[in-house]
């Protein structure tokens, strides 16, 4: 079976080419036999009788780009001066700045942006708390706060490593939200320290994006920063993974013509995403939610389960089922993985009932790959976004603090993810749903307004806006 080729593993070959008929050819050859993609073609210079050109290409893994290069190299006549990874070139000096709202370039406006005008405006903050939100950043900022400690697929790698993913955060914070965001990334794992610290920075912001910090402690820190603030704390990793799977799965469920409430559901995966899916989805009308773990199905007294795992047991398996997860999906009508890579196999999922709905989640590389069950399952959605039914958070974080900022809502509460499941469910018609079309694209410009308006107005709902939002 062919390698899946991304963008994310993509190279630009700066190569040194004869200026002969054909010469162009056996480069393309070369790039192809090696299984790689062809993309951008750029001249660079004329040097004599070599063309310098800077040719893209797209692969499946660092390793095979590697072997695209050395199959390049190979080709007689060609020279490769320079392999650059554009990705890794994306992320030199990093991917955010700060720039100012108002030129300074003369007196006036130093004065005015800084001393002594600025006196002025700190003692009115001074004077009424409550002007805050309109006379500095607060407004609009959300933090988005991390330990490093559980990152994508990657796991505990630690606050330095943490940062390119914060600093993609606050860049999608900015491009769909319009909402400025900051990474912060902290050198410890102790759970008092996070929320002493987190809860010492909060008045410079407007609400709290906790990020990538392992289970069970993320339970913890979010509950008592959500106890100590009165500005929204919202942990994306529970739930805006599941706003989105939730909407994907409303409207794959149309797809395959069966209802929420009807299905059994296998979620692979207890941390902190597995425990939010399941509690929406039970909260939404599922009925049958078993989770698994790397031990299999999470069952009520089963030995040595901690105490969020039990707690999880007594709200899902109804059945009290057990087994492997491999075992466990026989028969059932979706699988949610939110685990990592071989949690379930291939021939597992080809037990499960008919019409079967398969999210395989894990990111960088899902728990099956949507190759390897292509024809088995109904429905595939993954957390990538070079295949079809991209679960991606972006879909909802940006629209839920939109909303939340713009009613300066106390906090977010269930109802409030529910209405943006709901919208973002919405955002496809029914004419339009199919296998490969059960969520909108996250380039879909309307997502976060919509998401945004229904989240604001279930505030509004449920007593935590501080002031209604703005129509126009």
């Amino acid at each position: 079976m062919p390698e899946h080729l991304s963008a994310s593993f993509s190279a630009t070959l700066r190569v040194r080419l004869e200026d002969q008929p054909g010469a162009f050819a056996k480069l393309a050859t070369a790039i192809g036999d090696a299984g790689g993609s062809l993309g951008a073609i750029d001249l660079v210079r004329v040097e004599g009788r070599r063309k310098i050109r800077d040719v893209t290409v797209n692969a499946a893994s660092a390793q095979h780009v590697d072997r695209i290069v050395e199959a390049v190299r190979a080709v007689p006549g060609i020279e490769v001066d320079q392999v650059s990874d554009r990705t890794f070139l994306m992320h030199l000096g990093g991917k955010i700045e700060v720039v100012g709202k108002h030129p300074v370039k003369t007196r006036d406006d130093l004065s005015m942006a800084y001393t002594p005008g600025v006196a002025r405006v700190c003692s009115a903050i001074a004077a009424d708390r409550a002007k805050v939100f309109n006379l500095t950043i607060k407004q609009n900022t959300v933090a988005i706060v991390s330990d490093g400690t559980a990152v994508l697929g990657l796991g505990d790698i630690g606050p330095e490593a943490a940062i390119p993913v914060m600093e993609g955060k606050a860049m999608l914070f900015k491009e769909f939200g319009g909402i400025n965001a900051f990474p912060i990334c902290l050198a410890t794992r102790d759970s008092d320290a996070i929320v002493s610290i987190v809860t010492a920075i909060a008045p410079v912001f407007g609400g709290i994006n906790l990020e990538d910090i392992s289970a069970p402690r993320c339970f913890e820190i979010e509950s008592r920063l959500q106890e100590a603030l009165d500005i929204p704390v919202f942990h994306d990793d529970q739930h805006g993974t599941a706003i989105v799977v939730l909407a994907g799965l409303v409207n794959a469920l149309k797809v395959v013509g069966k209802r929420m409430e009807d299905v059994t559901i296998v979620v692979a995966g207890a941390g902190a995403a597995g425990v939010a899916v399941a509690r929406i989805l039970l909260h939404a009308g599922a009925r049958t939610v078993v989770g698994c773990d790397r031990h299999g199905a999470i069952y009520r007294g089963r030995p040595g389960l901690d105490a969020a795992k039990a707690r999880y047991a007594e709200l899902t398996n109804p059945g009290n089922v057990r087994g492997t997860t491999n075992e466990v999906v026989a028969g059932v009508d979706v699988f949610l993985g939110l685990a990592g890579p071989g949690a379930v196999s291939a021939e597992a999922i080809g037990t499960m009932a008919d019409n079967a709905i398969v999210f395989a989640m894990a990111n960088p590389t899902p728990e099956v790959m949507p190759e390897d069950i292509a024809g088995t399952a109904a429905v595939v959605a993954t957390g990538r976004s070079d295949y079809p039914n991209q679960i991606n958070n972006v879909l909802a974080f940006p629209g839920v603090f939109r909303g939340a900022l713009d009613v300066r809502a106390l906090r977010i509460t269930e109802e409030m993810t529910l209405a943006a499941a709901r919208a973002i469910a919405g955002m496809v018609p029914d004419e339009a749903l199919g296998p490969e079309y059960i969520v909108p694209s996250v380039f879909n410009r309307d997502v976060a307004p919509a998401v945004a308006a229904a989240v604001a107005a279930a505030a509004e709902r449920g007593g935590v806006a501080r002031r209604p939002r703005a129509t126009s």
